[in-house]
């Protein structure tokens, strides 16, 4: 059910976000800036910082391209992830949960070469907590792409990382 509130969300986003007609000769999602975040589609085996396996991630190109969706399984956890570029922001938005009831929501854009999403929550005690994941290609081989996820909760003047990530594509 979840999954379903969650596709419809998106599905809602999306067609906001295809209210202006795109570029004479292109479909909606043809543009350069839609493919950004395609070097993360594939099938994965993720590795922590020590060389141990974590988990899986499956992530495929969805909605005749405009949707990049995640499926995460590893450390107890589900999660599922939908990426899309917003063309009226000029940026990619990202919209995670998780069985841990955990919802995520990022925005950005690439920048020197990998892909940074940020975004925040309220923790516990109501204080803020910023998100910033970065996804890059390891070293130019398009097999490896690193991901790490860190949390301030200082208003960005320290970051402490919560998850490396090291993909090999299967």
């Amino acid at each position: 059910m979840a999954t379903l509130i969650l596709l419809s969300l998106t599905l809602l986003c999306v067609s906001r976000g295809q209210a202006q007609n795109p570029p004479q000769g292109q479909t909606t999602c043809d543009a350069p800036e839609h493919r950004q975040f395609d070097f993360w589609i594939g099938t994965w085996d993720v590795f922590d910082t020590q060389g141990r396996k974590v988990g899986e991630n499956t992530i495929r190109s969805t909605m005749r391209g405009c949707v990049i969706h995640e499926s995460w399984n590893g450390g107890g956890v589900l999660g599922e992830s939908f990426n899309i570029f917003d063309r009226t922001r000029g940026m990619w938005q990202q919209t995670w949960v998780d069985s841990n009831g955990t919802l995520l929501l990022l925005a950005g854009r690439i920048e020197a070469g990998a892909m940074i999403l940020k975004g925040e929550t309220l923790g516990r005690e109501g204080s803020t907590v910023a998100h910033r994941i970065r996804w890059s290609v390891v070293d130019g081989d398009t097999d490896q792409v690193r991901q790490v996820w860190e949390q301030s909760r200082d208003d960005g003047e320290t970051w402490n990382t919560v998850f490396y990530g090291l993909y090999r594509r299967r």
